[in-house]
């Protein structure tokens, strides 16, 4: 046993010891893989009408007997054979024992490159012969299509139907993809479809199925870093758009440590008592923590925040005269995604850009209560086990790590450390010219939309070309991405989590892939540690891929954000700080504190999801329970028997003079009216007292109790209210007129 698995053993051993669950040993899922092998074998022989009848069969056996299970090694051989004969490859045992493992409901670590889109397809068949629907959630809709048209011969050999949903697709191409046996769709335009049936007034315009079994990509990036951010369904407001440049402007005007201070880490932004006068006298409104104040203070903190705390080209970046938001842990734009409760107003206000129209909520999901909705979830990712706790945690999923097909050579070399962002900057350029002069490729991650153009024209300056994927330019990414690999390419990158695409050594030219391995593979470099380790293992794990050679390294100085924000320097004994000296630091100690404030920054988000995971759970399910009455009312029956039982005089007199369908149609429309209207107040209000609930905190009350307090009572008048104003206003139709004009007075 080599050194690095002897340290491999011992660190498994630790984690049993601290009662971790993630899974190293693998013989029941061995056992499991000799048995499919052995079939598979005896399938090689079969013709293609011979396999067809075959899957014809466990097709028949899954819908009569519930239990996969007694079917699995037939149809994981039968897969096998389907993909050999149709894609002309050969699956990897690790990739089926990676099969085995999601079919299960459990997390497959899976390195980059090992072939996760292909490992899918078989948990995909094998829960898809039910006829429930099986749906494959991707990161973004080039994903989904890929995944999807690539895969599909497999399926349709096999019986089975495939489909994918992209953003802008029509209800009835939705519906239809829905429809199919396999469907390849983004996890947030699963949600947001989901969200457009829960407010939809006519049953044959839903376009989901129930929520039956869903395989994860890029899991991490879906489940964890995207899974806090809700999914918010909106309509047009009549609101007037405030005024938010008197705020803007006395924003501006403020001094830090004067008016202001941030908290410890810079996350948020406190007035002092100076920035309380400053901001009564300007806005002239008494006491600003006064409850009648709540709504201003809450304007004059998000015009602070915008000022302060969010900056262009590193947290959004404007484009067509808009501000699209950059997201943290991808480096892509995050489409459709407004900063909330005024933050967004704020921000374009700052940027002297148009300001939006503020749309109503009509409804709103979380992905990680949107995931928790399908019966059987499973994923599949290269950065699991450090996410360990948030997995088991939020979705109860156990991690399974599987060995790669090829034993991982690549180096990863220390981390190059410095005192200044400058000098860091100057070594990173010289390594990057060096490194090209051989002609080698070289993958360079960014921290952010400005670091990596202002690299890229450094770079130029020196005759350096290159090519740059950001928030900017991320509809380029397939194709960037796909000639990063190439000899002498240079590619500047703002994040490679969540990308899903390979970086093949000489793309597809042989001869250069062959030299390129000869130079060392893939060179990655990294320009600053991320918040989480995850997103920088995503970025060496570029590199490396299917045993081929490559190295990684990190450049970091002391001015990053990350080591000024979370206070490197007061982690290090004055002692140390003393002797550095210009250039290079070759510390130890400093080393491991810079590790030791990304563990702190993890803690600290864990801890963040956690409380915002106490807000929400309980709201999502009052909405369970809210929306599962509304979706009761878009069958007749239902309708009916509420006025009956409510204004049964009324529904006599207009079923007589008006006809049952007429009754339907307006009694309908009168209960998904008011339910939408009230629920979508009540969001409205929540958030509102949301905004202000920490302030509970300064009279020694829990914030969270008492926003639970709040919502239990608020909700429990919202239900009474809710079963009586579609009786007043049903009782008030005049059977004489023509009730079309209750839909106007709505």
């Amino acid at each position: 046993m080599s050194l690095s698995e002897k340290l491999t053993s011992i660190k498994r051993y630790y984690h049993r010891l601290s009662g971790s669950t993630i899974e190293y040993e693998l013989t029941e899922y061995e056992n499991l893989l000799l048995q499919i092998n052995n079939i598979k074998n005896e399938l090689s022989s079969k013709s293609d009408f011979q396999l067809k009848e075959l899957s014809q069969k466990l097709k028949a056996d899954a819908v009569a007997n519930s239990n996969l299970e007694d079917i699995l090694v037939d149809a994981y051989a039968l897969v096998n054979e389907a993909i050999k004969r149709t894609l002309k490859l050969e699956p990897f045992d690790v990739q089926i024992i990676g099969a085995i493992v999601m079919h299960q409901g459990k997390l497959a670590e899976m390195q980059t490159g090992e072939g996760k889109t292909l490992t899918a397809v078989f948990p995909a068949y094998l829960n898809a012969l039910s006829g429930k629907g099986v749906h494959v959630l991707t990161f973004n809709d080039y994903l989904a299509r890929r995944d999807a048209e690539w895969m599909q011969p497999v399926y349709n050999f096999l019986g089975l139907s495939v489909g994918f949903v992209q953003e802008g697709m029509s209800i009835a191409e939705r519906k239809n993809a829905y429809d199919k046996d396999v469907t390849y769709i983004t996890a947030k335009e699963a949600g947001f479809d989901f969200l457009r049936d829960s407010i939809c007034s006519d049953k044959e315009n839903i376009v989901h199925r129930n929520f039956n079994y869903a395989i994860v990509d890029e899991a991490d990036s879906i489940m964890i870093d995207e899974a806090r951010i809700p999914l918010v369904i909106a309509g047009t407001s009549e609101e007037a758009i405030e005024n938010k440049y008197i705020m803007a402007r006395m924003a501006s005007q403020m001094k830090e440590n004067l008016d202001f201070e941030f908290d410890e880490y810079a996350r948020n932004i406190h007035l002092t008592e100076r920035g309380e006068k400053f901001v009564e006298w300007k806005l002239n409104c008494g006491n600003i923590y006064a409850s009648e104040n709540i709504d201003l203070l809450s304007r004059v903190n998000c015009a602070l925040h915008a000022e302060y705390l969010l900056h262009r080209d590193v947290d959004y970046i404007i484009r067509n005269e808009k501000v699209e938001l950059v997201d943290d842990f991808t480096g892509r734009v995050a489409y459709k995604r407004r900063w909330p409760d005024g933050l967004q107003e704020a921000i374009e206000v700052k940027e002297n850009i148009a300001v939006q129209s503020k749309g109503k909520i009509l409804n709103s999901i979380t992905l990680q209560h949107f995931l928790r909705l399908y019966s059987k979830l499973c994923g599949m990712t290269a950065t699991a086990e450090s996410a360990e706790r948030e997995f088991k945690e939020f979705y109860n999923l156990d991690i399974v790590v599987i060995p790669q097909n090829k034993p991982c050579i690549r180096i990863d070399y220390p981390d190059v450390i410095f005192q200044t962002k400058e000098q860091k900057t100057k070594a990173i350029i010289e390594e990057i010219i060096n490194i090209s002069q051989t002609k080698r490729p070289v993958l360079v991650g960014t921290g952010s939309v400005a670091e990596s153009a202002q690299l890229a024209d450094e770079l130029q300056k020196l005759g350096i070309a290159c090519e740059v994927l950001n928030a900017k330019r991320d509809e380029y990414e397939a194709g960037i991405i796909s000639m990063a690999g190439k000899l002498g390419a240079v590619t500047i990158s703002t994040n490679m989590a969540g990308r899903g695409t390979d970086i093949k050594l000489g793309a597809d030219d042989e001869n250069e892939k062959r030299e390129i391995k000869s130079l060392g593979g893939l060179y990655v470099i990294g320009t600053n540690k991320h918040e989480s380790k995850r997103i920088d293992d995503q970025l060496r794990g570029r590199s490396g891929r299917q045993g081929d050679p490559g190295s990684s390294r990190f450049f970091i100085s002391m001015e990053d954000d990350l080591c000024l924000r979370y206070k490197l320097d007061n982690l290090i004994p004055d002692r140390i700080i003393d002797r550095l000296e210009d250039g290079e630091i070759d510390n130890s100690i400093v080393r491991n504190e810079i590790n030791w404030v990304q563990r702190i920054v993890e803690g600290q988000n864990l801890e963040i999801k956690k409380t915002l995971y106490q807000y929400t759970f309980l709201i999502e399910e009052q909405r369970r329970v809210l929306f599962q009455k509304r979706s009761e009312y878009l069958n007749d029956e239902a309708v009916l028997e509420f006025y009956k039982e409510n204004a049964e005089e009324k529904f006599n007199l207009l079923l007589q003079k008006s006809g049952k369908d007429k009754l339907l149609s307006v009694g309908r429309h009168i209960l998904l009216y008011y339910y939408d209207l009230y629920w979508s107040n009540y969001l409205a209000q929540m958030a509102d007292i949301k905004e202000s609930i920490h302030f509970r905190r300064l009279g020694g009350q829990d914030p969270v109790y008492e926003y639970h307090k709040h919502a239990v009572e608020i909700f429990e008048n919202l239900q009474i209210k809710i079963e009586e104003d579609p009786t007043a206003i049903f009782n008030k139709i005049d059977s004489d007129k023509n009730s079309d004009f209750i839909f106007d007075s709505l």
